[in-house]
Parts: structure tokens; sequence; C-alpha cells
């Protein structure tokens, strides 16, 4: 009877033992399994020069957003440039999550390289374009040169400043709105508007690479008679800087439509899809909206952007890239390729 007790004391002993690494081990497994996502998160986002101010402030409201909706801190480091330039940034290796550029076609050499997919146009509302802006001039007080149009740039002795189309999305938007308005004057030809481009050309002083860097020159340096400026950074001169400088509405202007999108091959390298895709579509939210307004850009929720109709004119007459260029592919290959119109007529 000892012996029978001895050895079920044993097996009984043995069993727990079992049981309790058993236990243990399914327990590793589990909180593998369910691995909970972490606490805080990161991306980064490419944009172009004249963005700085409004996605400083979007990526609060956004950060908090994200935490009501999902308990999870984001942090979004921001980068900015020359579009063109902030685009070659991504092909050379800089990791963005987005890209918030100034024009479609910047983005879209980023597909080409495969490092967006393809359909990303169509994956938000207005072409992805979750906000607006034209091309306008900003003179100094009084307007001593008296510029009213685009045909007053042309004239002798008026310093225009601009960056260079080579390197800033904002510059082509620029070059863009001036062809239209010369090929409307009457008797207009393509040889004469490269005439009028190349006169108005001959007289930028400084070609700067990015749209703030020639607001800096105008601004700041107090070089120019007259900057082509996207509508949002000549409204923040003015804000910035009260009673020196005053905003030229041209009679013809182009609807400038700045781009977003996912770069979808880093998202996924990063783990980061989901908050970047969110990021992204939370632009067109009322909030957002009417955030991009009261940094001057034209919200693309049309009730929203009646409600700054007294700081815009919702009247210009604007061209558009698709209806009168024939999309960015077109354009860049007349106007921006190497050895194209812009080559042609400007001589560095």
């Amino acid at each position: 009877m000892r012996v029978k007790s001895f050895f079920s004391k044993k097996t009984v002993a043995l069993s727990l033992a079992l049981a309790s690494f058993a236990g243990l081990f399914s327990g590793c497994v589990g909180s593998d399994s369910d691995t909970k996502a972490p606490e805080t998160i990161a991306i980064t986002n490419v944009s172009y020069d004249p963005t700085r101010e409004l996605y400083e402030q979007y990526n609060k409201l956004f950060a908090a957003y994200w935490k009501k909706e999902k308990g999870q801190d984001v942090t979004v480091t921001q980068s900015h440039g020359g579009s063109g330039k902030q685009a070659r940034s991504v092909l050379e290796g800089n990791e963005a999550d987005v890209v918030t550029l100034a024009l479609e076609g910047d983005i879209d050499e980023l597909r080409k390289a495969g490092l967006i997919e393809d359909g990303w146009v169509q994956e938000l509302e207005k072409n992805s374009a979750p906000y607006t802006s034209t091309i306008v001039f900003l003179v100094r007080k009084g307007n001593p040169k008296g510029i009213k149009d685009w045909d007053d740039l042309v004239k002798p002795g008026v310093e225009v400043i601009t960056p260079d189309p080579k390197s800033s999305g904002g510059a082509r938007w620029n070059f863009l709105a001036a062809w239209a308005f010369f090929g409307k004057l009457t008797g207009a030809t393509e040889e004469t508007q490269k005439e009028q481009i190349k006169a108005l050309y001959s007289n930028v002083t400084v070609l700067d690479s990015g749209a703030r860097g020639s607001t800096t020159t105008f601004v700041e340096n107090g070089q120019g008679d007259v900057l082509l400026a996207w509508e949002n950074e000549a409204f923040l001169s003015l804000k910035e800087h009260p009673g020196d400088f005053e905003i030229i509405t041209p009679s013809l202007s182009i609807l400038a439509q700045p781009s977003v999108a996912v770069v979808d091959a880093n998202a996924k390298k990063h783990g980061t899809e989901e908050v970047s895709k969110a990021y992204l579509a939370y632009l067109y939210s009322e909030e957002a909206q009417r955030l991009a307004g009261q940094n001057y850009y034209r919200p693309s929720n049309a009730a929203i952007l009646k409600e700054f109709d007294t700081t815009f004119d919702l009247q210009i007459a604007l061209v558009s890239i698709d209806g009168d260029f024939g999309g960015w592919e077109a354009a860049t290959a007349k106007f921006f390729a190497d050895g194209a119109i812009f080559d042609q007529i400007y001589k560095k």
C-alpha cells in the first residue's frame, strides 16, 4: 500500500508540473498572437514649399482625431522643398509614407517608379486634390510699377521673381498661367506665345529652386517689383507684413491642384498603411477643409469654399491642366522636359 501511495503522489506531482508548464507555454504563444498595436506610430509627409504652416496645424488636428479613433499617438515628420526636388528625393530613397506635392505630375513620377500603385488619382475625392489654389501677383504697397496683368510683366524695367520650373511645382503653374494668357490674346500663335514668355523670363532677376525661396527673395530680401506667387503664399505675406504688400489678381490664371498620395511601397514596409491612408482622407473632413481655408488654400468642399468668398476672388477666370493642356504628362513633355519650350526660351 505504501508503494501504491508513493507512485500516486509522484504521478500527481508530475501531472501538475506538466500542466503548469503547458499553461505557461500557451500563455506565451497567446501573448504573441494577441500583440497589441504600438502606442505610438510615426509617418513622414514629404511636401512642397508653402505648406509648412498648414501641415504644422493639420498634424495636430489629425493626431487628436487618430487618438480618439484608435487610441494611438501619431507623430508626423514634415519635409519641404521645391515639389520636383521633393519628388526626386523620394525616388532617391527618402522613405516618405505620404506625399503632398504641388502637382499631379510629380507624384505620378513615383507611380512610374513603382513606389505608388496605379489608380492613385482616383483613390480620393477631387482627383486626390483636397484643396486648390491659383497664381496671383504680389507687389509692393502702392504698386509702383502699375502691374495689373501678365502683359505688364514683359515691360522693360519690371523685375520679376519666380521659382525655377525645373525644380518647383509652383513655378510650373506660373509658367502655364502666363502661357495661357498670352495664347488668348488677339492673333496669338505659338511663336508669339514663346516670344512673350521669353520676354517675361528675361525680366526674371532671381530664379529660386522653390516657391518659399522666391517669397523670401521678394519679401525678406527686398528684390524685384513683382512676385509670381501661390495665392496662399501671397496672403501669408500680407498677414506677416501688414501694410507692405498688395495682391493683384490677373484677368486669367490657372486652377492649381496640389495632389496627395500614399507612397504604397514605403507605407507597406513601415507598417503604416492604415494611418497613412487616414491621414490623407481626413484632409477632406469639414475641420480640415476649414483649416485649409484659414491657411489661404481653397477648400475642395464647395460649401466650405463659399464660407471664404470674402477672402478669395471666386470669379477669376481659370484655365485647367487637363482641359487646356492635356494633362501633366503632355504639359511636361511640351514645356518642361529637357530641351522643351522652357529650355528653348530661358538661358541662364
